[in-house]
């Protein structure tokens, strides 16, 4: 028996949570108001109070924050996280970054006036659902990062580590249903792989059974073959770049693996097995297959 390859995508949970809580759609918006009263504990009813400053393919181009948005005089950014990462504090900081700089594009002369420019305060809030056990809540700091541990307090930048596994972070859960029916949706498929179903057998189950519980109004059943589609063929980025820092991957090899790869989409290969024979994520294979000229 071919023994389960454990590439298997742990970040499809983060592409969903984009999906769900995201989008551009007059459901997600509502989903997106949801999810904000029940972290701050408002009762706003009107979606639209949700401005949406997201930006992506920010610093690298895959590295993506999740869902950012203006209201309360409150910049928010939410990112979702299914492999634990202590460096979540400095990407936040490089993000706000970017945020900040578009918000004050409009009047950026004025920040060398001696006028102070007032700017909307930050949170940060990363939701984990991996399987490392964190506390409920927890305060990743930016300081823990600095090599003069002699300047920590001076200055800070945070991140709030959101547990939002089955049993963790109830309350939260409780007052937000889209939450609560994609937590039950994600532990449905750790489950089912840990219960050895396949990756495949896994998540198409888990979605069956999202639908038959009316998960989400509708939506598993609506967005059925996209969300498979994205569950099934998204390639953990994030753990890649990670093995190949361990594994001393170099560049060349990386070009090689590349050359490959263009070699076996001229021989009409399929993704999986390109994907098995160069290591690459499937996105990329895609876009190497888009500069492949169509024969005539």
């Amino acid at each position: 028996m071919k023994k389960q390859s454990k590439k298997h995508n742990a970040k499809f949970k983060d592409s969903l949570f984009r999906m769900i809580f995201g989008g551009k759609d007059d459901r997600s918006a509502r989903w997106r108001l949801e999810l904000y009263n029940a972290l701050s504990g408002r009762e706003h009813q009107n979606p639209k109070d949700l401005k949406i400053t997201t930006i992506e393919n920010v610093i690298y181009i895959t590295m993506k924050n999740d869902v950012s948005f203006l209201v309360d005089s409150q910049m928010s950014l939410w990112e979702h996280q299914s492999t634990w990462n202590p460096n979540m504090p400095l990407r936040g900081f490089m993000y706000f970054a970017k945020l900040y700089q578009k918000y004050i594009s409009s009047f950026q002369e004025k920040i060398f006036d001696e006028t102070l420019i007032k700017i909307p305060s930050p949170r940060y809030i990363v939701f984990y659902n991996g399987n490392k056990k964190v506390e409920e809540i927890s305060k990743l700091r930016l300081s823990d990062a600095f090599i003069n541990f002699d300047q920590q307090g001076e200055f800070e930048w945070t991140a709030t580590m959101m547990n939002i596994n089955k049993d963790s972070n109830l309350p939260l859960q409780n007052n937000c249903k889209p939450l609560y029916d994609y937590v039950r949706f994600v532990d449905r498929v750790k489950i089912n792989l840990k219960n050895g179903l396949d990756k495949d057998k896994s998540i198409e189950e888990a979605v069956d059974w999202a639908i038959s519980e009316e998960f989400l109004e509708g939506f598993f059943s609506e967005q059925k073959a996209e969300v498979l589609g994205m569950c099934l063929t998204e390639f953990d980025q994030e753990a890649y770049d990670n093995r190949r820092r361990k594994e001393g991957y170099e560049e060349g090899a990386h070009n090689q693996a590349v050359e490959t790869a263009i070699n076996a989409l001229k021989m009409n290969l399929s993704l999986e097995q390109i994907t098995q024979l160069t290591g690459l994520p499937v996105e990329e294979i895609l876009k190497l297959k888009e500069t492949i000229p169509v024969e005539a």
